[in-house]
């Protein structure tokens, strides 16, 4: 994402749809509610949102389906869940959050996971709600151009959210549709634990996008939080240096993250990342170009 790729219309309207989710977020904390339901109001909003890559406006498999990731992770307790392969679930990120609170597992995939989600009274909907019609329009391009196993130019479109809340609490969420044209059930970092997705009250929390093979490798968001705890290294000094070894692995990418002292950091190697940044003080921004 450049200024040359993206026109101004486009922008104005992906910058109104970041402060709509930081505003979701924001306004909970303001309310004096938890960075766990911070973070998962905010990743709603995006997965509602046809702009993003997550819920609604997901890209599409190689055999033209819908198929979604998420996590969410409790810095208090690092209670976690997750949820992948997921095809009727309106907002993955409920769901994950769902088997977080109330089952007895981390991680659930597919059929199992759907049928956790009517359990609980997860909304479903109807596959086609997350269809559009720029997703497809890639998908086909990708295929016209015998671009190889997935998309080759890695158009990354992961959502996620961070935040600390008036206890000193940390929280992360991470949602996507993956890689365009994916295969055999990819899956990629956002919904690990550990990979794109990670808090923890004693460093902080983490949420990732970027090429998910490297990211799981490098264990991106528990070794940013490592680095935090055990080096004690900043939050911004600690996310450059495991984006660096991302970088030497071949992947690029980005991540957000913020401390239980509510410090917090961005970072990406990309040229341009959605992104938006609120705190107690009124500082409300966002942004999406690199700042070269």
């Amino acid at each position: 994402m450049t200024r040359d790729t993206m026109d101004a219309a486009a922008t104005a309207e992906h910058e109104a749809a970041l402060a709509a989710a930081l505003e979701a977020g924001a306004a909970v904390l303001r309310g004096g509610g938890s960075a766990l339901d911070a973070v998962t109001a905010a990743v709603a909003a995006l997965e509602d949102d046809p702009h993003f890559n997550a819920g609604r406006g997901a890209v599409f498999t190689y055999h033209g389906t819908n198929e979604l990731d998420a996590a969410v992770m409790d810095g208090a307790t690092r209670a976690a869940g997750a949820v992948a392969g997921i095809t009727h679930t309106k907002n993955p990120v409920r769901l994950a959050r769902a088997v977080m609170e109330h089952g007895p597992h981390v991680f659930l995939s597919g059929a199992g996971a759907e049928d956790f989600a009517r359990d609980h009274g997860v909304e479903q909907v109807d596959p086609d709600w997350f269809a559009t019609p720029e997703r497809w329009r890639q998908l086909e391009e990708m295929k016209s151009k015998s671009l190889g196993w997935f998309d080759a130019d890695l158009k990354y479109g992961t959502v996620g959210a961070v935040a600390v809340d008036g206890e000193g609490h940390v929280a992360a969420a991470t949602s996507t549709g993956g890689l365009t044209g994916k295969r055999w059930g990819r899956i990629g970092d956002s919904p690990l634990i550990g990979a794109g997705t990670y808090a923890d009250d004693r460093a902080g929390a983490v949420s990732c996008t970027g090429s998910g093979e490297q990211f799981i490798r490098a264990g991106v968001a528990h070794e940013i939080c490592a680095r935090i705890r055990l080096a004690g290294e900043s939050a911004q000094a600690a996310a450059d240096a495991v984006l660096a070894e991302v970088g030497a692995m071949g992947g690029v990418g980005g991540v957000i993250v913020a401390t239980p002292a509510g410090d917090t950091a961005i970072a990406f190697t990309t040229p341009g990342m959605f992104r938006g940044r609120a705190d107690y003080s009124g500082v409300s921004e966002v942004a999406i170009f690199g700042v070269h």
